[in-house]
C-alpha cells in the first residue's frame, strides 16, 4: 500500500513530541483521521490560535496570551510577595497543579550549560528587576537538582545580591539529579516547606 505524503509528514511531526516515537504517532494520527469532525477539526483550529495568539511574556518568561497579556506577572489582583524560578513551563505547571506555592512565578527558559545555553539567553535580568520593584520579599529558586540546575541556582543567588529580598532554595526531598516536572506532589511539598535560604540576602 502506498504511503500518503500528509499522513508521513504529520507522523514524523508528532513522532518528534516528548515521549513518542514512530508507532504511537502512527496511533495518533489514525485516530486523528478516523475522527475528523470531532478531533481533527477542532484541534487544527485550537493550533492555529494558540500559534498565532500565544507567547512567551519577556518579563517572567510565562506563556500569555497576546490579546489580555500575561497573566502571572500583570495581574494586580494577586498581590504576591514571593517568585517561585522554575527552569520551564513544565517546571510551573507541576507545582501550580500540587496547589503548594501560592505566588508568582519567573521561567528561566533553561539553564546555564557547557552545552551552548548562555547567561544571556536567560530571564536572569528581568527576574532582578522584578524582586527590586514589585515589593517581592522572597525569591524562590526552583531549580532541578542537577549540576546544571545548582550551577544556575548559584549565579541567580549571586545576582540577587543587590535586590532587598530574602533568597531560598528546595530542600528536603528534592533529590539529586531530580527535575521538578517529575516529581510527586509530596516530595514537592517537603521541598517547599524545608526550603533553605541562602546567602548574605536570605535571613
Amino acid at each position: 500500500m502506498q504511503n500518503i505524503s500528509e499522513i508521513e509528514e504529520l507522523v514524523k511531526l508528532i513522532s518528534r513530541l516528548p515521549g513518542l516515537g514512530p508507532k504511537s504517532a502512527k496511533r495518533i494520527v489514525l485516530k486523528l483521521i478516523n475522527t475528523r469532525d470531532e478531533l481533527l477539526k477542532p484541534m487544527a483550529s485550537s493550533l492555529a490560535q494558540v500559534y498565532k495568539n500565544v507567547s512567551r511574556c519577556y518579563s517572567c518568561g510565562s506563556l500569555k496570551s497576546n490579546s489580555i497579556g500575561c497573566n502571572n506577572c500583570e495581574n494586580n489582583k494577586k498581590n504576591f510577595n514571593k517568585i517561585c524560578v522554575v527552569e520551564n513551563i513544565a517546571d510551573q505547571w507541576s507545582i501550580e497543579n500540587s496547589s503548594i506555592y501560592q505566588g508568582y512565578f519567573h521561567i528561566l527558559g533553561g539553564t546555564i550549560s557547557s552545552s551552548g545555553q548562555r547567561k544571556e539567553d536567560l530571564l536572569i535580568n528581568s527576574l532582578v528587576e522584578r524582586a527590586k520593584k514589585d515589593d517581592i520579599e522572597e525569591v524562590i529558586i526552583a531549580t532541578s537538582a542537577t549540576v546544571e540546575g545548582q550551577t544556575t541556582a548559584y549565579y541567580i543567588q549571586d545576582s540577587l545580591k543587590e535586590a532587598n529580598v530574602r533568597v531560598s532554595k528546595l530542600a528536603q526531598g528534592l533529590p539529586v539529579g531530580g527535575e521538578i516536572e517529575n516529581l510527586d506532589d509530596g516530595t514537592l511539598f517537603s521541598a517547599f516547606k524545608n526550603r533553605n535560604g541562602i546567602g548574605k540576602n536570605s535571613d
